[in-house]
This record gives structure tokens, sequence and C-alpha cells, in this order.
């Protein structure tokens, strides 16, 4: 049986430090895609990044919201505040809050306003630490990539779960990280790699994805991940290095339908010949000729 999909829609820091655009985001979700959640992004830049790094140049000046790319990620942080204001506004929407955090500051800082899902990026499935820290402190479901991932990686992020006892609050993505990624290197056979390795030690194995368009997806639901996290801006053409890996409302609407129309189709017959055979069968199956 085929659990019902649940889409995430990935804002991260397309709202581009703006509350207007963020809540416009949440509005749209809710409303126009009907996605299921809406999800952030939480840094804290100074204990995130060496100073060197907080001070070295964007690599990509044309998407820098700063003289450094450290005051580029300054820019686009909300407050703690600001994520309560998104969280009461996504309950007036009727979505699901949450964000992804990546140091031990932003985590405990989510942690307090109690989402109903904290997300920890590829990049930080390792910081062991902040993963200790969620399980003895948040009890909430816990989102977790694998992108750029070893095997052994993977074992040691999930004993972790399971030596406190929070295994069954844990979600597994498959994810390759990159911004876009083409279709030979999404890899989504390593869907069925993760549910026998760990499906029935988690709660669930989902499906990050960073690829153009919507096939891919419908594919990735098919082999188990009911569970489909996209990138999601307004407008891909804004300035920032996620809004063209990121599907516009228009896509984010089509994948909603799309795993929609998969979940009511991936069924057996519940009969030989179906009702709506039966009239055909009646009309044509027998006819001379």
């Amino acid at each position: 049986m085929y659990q019902k999909p649940y889409v995430i829609a990935e804002a991260g820091c397309n709202h581009m430090g703006s509350m207007e655009i963020a809540h416009d985001l949440i509005k749209t979700a809710a409303y126009y895609c009907k996605a299921d959640a809406i999800k952030f992004q939480k840094r804290c830049p100074k204990e995130l990044l060496t100073e060197e790094q907080y001070n070295a140049p964007h690599p990509n000046p044309v998407n820098s919201y700063g003289d450094t790319y450290g005051a580029h990620r300054e820019f686009l942080e909300l407050t703690v505040e600001q994520h309560a204001q998104l969280k009461a506004w996504c309950e007036e929407c009727g979505i699901v809050y949450s964000t992804s955090v990546w140091d031990m500051t932003s985590a405990k800082e989510i942690a307090s306003l109690n989402p109903e899902f904290i997300k920890i990026p590829s990049a930080c499935n390792t910081h062991f630490e902040m993963l200790q820290w969620l399980c003895d402190n948040y009890q909430g479901e816990i989102q977790l990539s694998f992108g750029m991932t070893s095997h052994e990686e993977e074992e040691q992020i999930v004993q972790l779960f399971e030596k406190n006892g929070r295994a069954k609050d844990l979600v597994l993505f498959n994810c390759t990280s990159g911004y876009p990624v083409p279709y030979a290197d999404v890899c989504l056979l390593e869907i069925s790699r993760m549910r026998q390795a760990y499906e029935h030690r988690v709660k669930a194995i989902g499906f990050s994805g960073h690829h153009l368009g919507t096939a891919v997806d419908v594919a990735a639901y098919t082999l188990g991940a009911h569970i489909v996290e996209r990138h999601y801006t307004i407008d891909r053409t804004w300035k920032g290095t996620d809004h063209a890996a990121s599907l516009e409302p228009q896509g984010i609407r089509q994948l909603v339908d799309d795993l929609s129309a998969a979940h009511q189709a991936l069924t057996y017959k519940s009969a030989e010949i179906l009702p709506i055979e039966q009239v055909q069968r009646d009309k044509l199956k027998y006819r001379k000729h």
C-alpha cells in the first residue's frame, strides 16, 4: 500500500531576506500549490563559517547580497522572532512550517519554536553534537538528507538515533547535492537501497530533489519515497544561487497534482474486469466481424 504523498516546498533563503516575500511564499505554497509543508533555513554565519570563509568574497559575485560571503549570509538570515512569525503565518494558512538548521545556535533557536519537524541538510548531517542535542532536547520529527554522504557515515547517523531511542522519529532523504542535478546523477535506485538498509529502522524514506521538472519525483514516489521535497521560489530569474534550481508555484502545484494522480493509480484491480471495463466489454468484446 502506497502512503499518501507529502510535498514539502523548500523555500530556503529564496525570500532574499524579505518578510514580505516570505509571507507570499507561504500563502502561495498553501493556497495555490496545495503543498503540505513549507521549509525555510536558519544559519548563524559566524558560527558556521571560519573567519577566512566569512571575510572571503562570494564565489559568484552576481548572486551576492554583501561585500563578503559572511555579509551575504547575514543579509539572508531571519531572526528567531521572524521565524516565529513565519510559523504563525503558516498556521493561519493551514500549511506546516519547518526549517533546516545548520549549526547549534540555529538548532536551539528553531527547536524553541517547537515545529512539527526540523530538517538536517546534507552539509550538516555529520554534525554529531547537533544531532545529539536535538535527540535530547527536541521531541518532534527529524528529517535528514543523505547527499554527499558515505555509507559508513549513513550508518553512524542512524546508529546515533537508535542509541538515543529516536530512530522512529527519523526520516531519511535520498539526495544528490548539486544545483541543479542532471538526471543521470539523481540516482533514484538509491531509494531502493536505502529502503532495504534503513526502512525497518527509521520512520520513513523520502526524496529531496534538485533536478529540473517533476517527472523524476513521480518515479521516486513509485519507488517508495512518499515524502518529496523540492526547492521552491516565486521567480526562478531572481538573484541568488537556489532560484534557478527551484520550481516556481506552477511547478509545485503540478508536482502535487502528479503525485496525487500516481497515488490513485498505484493499485491492483479490485476485480478481474472492472465496472468501467464491463461497459466496454459488453459493447466491444464479442462483436461479429
